[in-house]
């Protein structure tokens, strides 16, 4: 009686266990819908392509100020008894400095004078300085022999020859050969007559000796006007070194480019600048530097530089900015109204290249420049309007 109540309970279980699995079976079976769902679509994203300028540019940080300051040496054997404050402003015929308490008056000009100015047809750049000059502080030159004149040169001095014992004595130097006429070439001048007179009235306004000639010294040459950065000496120093450190009067703004990025400004080129309170002025490039130096002030950064000086075309516009941080936008290469697409519409093939999805199919293209998130492309039957399809 036992067994057989034993034997019911094990035959119980395993008709349990069938009919857990044979549940679980059905249950994980899938079933029918009396009413397929329908199909679930997603919208594509899709862009026109446009005909547009592209070009290709950079910004870098500058700073408006009056750029970087040079030196200024003296050239007199003499000793310094007045220098400008610094912040002054220099001008053409004003004394840049006094020596022995005589006027050096600043010259503009291209190259320092290396030599006296003297001699009735001494001919040479260093004349044409003087003149140009001259003619704008107002004096009246004269005549003025032009490029392809022949002109004689003044003799040069000859020296004296030692004193004979014997008087009747033939001199030992003989006399001097007359130095041959010379052509004037282009940007040279003649010291002529009229020129002499005109260096003594502008000598006796500047209450200086009326030599007539000018030594070396008795001028500073620089390129234009200058502003007084800082002296380097005080009055009773030597006039026959360094004095002081100019810049331009113009403001201008200093930016400090890696070689990589300065290889393509070039000089006159149109630049935008972005001013502190947001206002965009129009600019040009005046100079690019051609000596690698580290950024003055630069902390961290030792990355030897060039330095790009830029002018805004209204000097107005930061008339009353004494110093601030900019940025300059720099246009690079340029593409006028070419055929452009998203870069995002770009698919790249297996088998190298690229193409863009149209709603007739898969097109090739070949592209050109990449600016501002556009691509140029040309391709079979791709126009101005023609949808592509972008990632999104």
């Amino acid at each position: 009686m036992l067994a057989h109540s034993h034997f019911r309970r094990i035959g119980l279980g395993l008709l349990l266990v069938i009919a857990l699995s044979v549940g679980a079976f059905l249950w994980l079976q899938p079933r029918s819908s009396a009413q397929p769902s329908p199909d679930t679509t997603q919208a594509v994203a899709t862009a026109k392509l446009e005909r547009r300028d592209l070009s290709t540019s950079k910004t870098i940080s500058g700073t408006i100020g009056y750029g970087n300051p040079r030196a200024v040496e003296g050239h007199k054997e003499a000793t310094v008894t007045w220098l400008p404050a610094p912040g002054a402003s220099i001008k053409r015929g004003q004394p840049l400095y006094r020596a022995d308490d005589r006027p050096i008056p600043l010259l503009y000009g291209g190259m320092p004078l290396y030599r006296s100015i003297e001699g009735k047809g001494l001919v040479g750049r260093d004349v044409q300085i003087v003149a140009d000059n001259l003619n704008k502080l107002g004096y009246e030159l004269g005549y003025r022999p032009r490029a392809g004149t022949w002109v004689t040169p003044p003799s040069p001095s000859a020296p004296a020859a030692p004193a004979s014992p014997d008087p009747s004595a033939p001199p030992s130097t003989p006399p001097a050969t007359p130095p041959s006429p010379v052509k004037v070439k282009k940007d040279e001048g003649v010291l002529t007559a009229g020129m002499i007179t005109a260096i003594k009235k502008w000598q006796r306004d500047l209450g200086l000796p009326e030599t007539g000639s000018i030594a070396v010294g008795d001028v500073e040459v620089l390129s234009g006007a200058v502003r007084v950065d800082s002296v380097a000496v005080q009055p009773g120093a030597p006039a026959n070194g360094p004095l002081m450190s100019v810049t331009p009067t113009r403001k201008v703004i200093t930016v400090s480019a890696a070689m990589a990025e300065a290889a393509s400004i070039e000089r006159g080129a149109n630049v935008t600048v972005l001013l502190p309170d947001e206002t965009e002025v129009p600019a040009r490039v005046l100079s690019v530097g051609r000596t690698l130096a580290a950024p003055e002030g630069s902390i961290g950064d030792s990355t030897p530089k060039l330095t790009v000086t830029v002018a805004v075309n209204d000097p107005a516009t930061i008339a009353k900015i004494d110093s601030a941080d900019v940025t300059v936008g720099f246009t690079g290469e340029a593409r006028e109204d070419v055929l452009a697409a998203p870069v995002e519409a770009l698919i790249a093939l297996a088998e190298g290249g690229y193409a863009v999805q149209t709603p007739r199919g898969l097109v090739g293209v070949t592209t050109g420049m990449f600016a501002q998130g556009w691509v140029e492309i040309t391709g079979e039957g791709l126009a101005e309007g023609t949808d592509v399809v972008v990632a999104s």
